[in-house]
C-alpha cells in the first residue's frame, strides 16, 4: 500500500544524490535507508556493513545469485 508523507527538502536532496550514483529512484533510495535503519534498531550489535552483507545477500538469493560453498 503506497502512502503519501511529507519529508524534509533537505532528505529529498540528500536522496536524489545517493540514489543516483545507486542506481535507485529517491523514493527506493529513501526506502533503503528506512530498512537499514529498521535492521539497525533491531540489531544494535551489528556493524553497518554487516547489515548491507545481509541485505545483499538476500537479494542475490532472490536472484538465484548464489554459488555453493566448497569445504578446503
Amino acid at each position: 500500500m503506497a502512502v503519501a508523507i511529507k519529508l524534509s527538502d533537505e532528505l529529498v536532496d540528500d536522496a536524489k544524490l545517493y540514489a543516483k550514483s545507486e542506481h535507485r529512484t529517491p523514493p527506493k533510495q529513501i526506502e533503503h535507508w528506512a530498512r537499514l535503519g529498521k535492521i539497525a534498531e533491531e540489531n544494535p550489535d551489528l556493524p553497518f556493513n554487516f547489515i548491507r552483507e545481509i541485505m545483499l545477500s538476500h537479494e542475490e538469493a532472490e536472484h538465484g545469485k548464489l554459488e555453493p560453498y566448497k569445504f578446503g
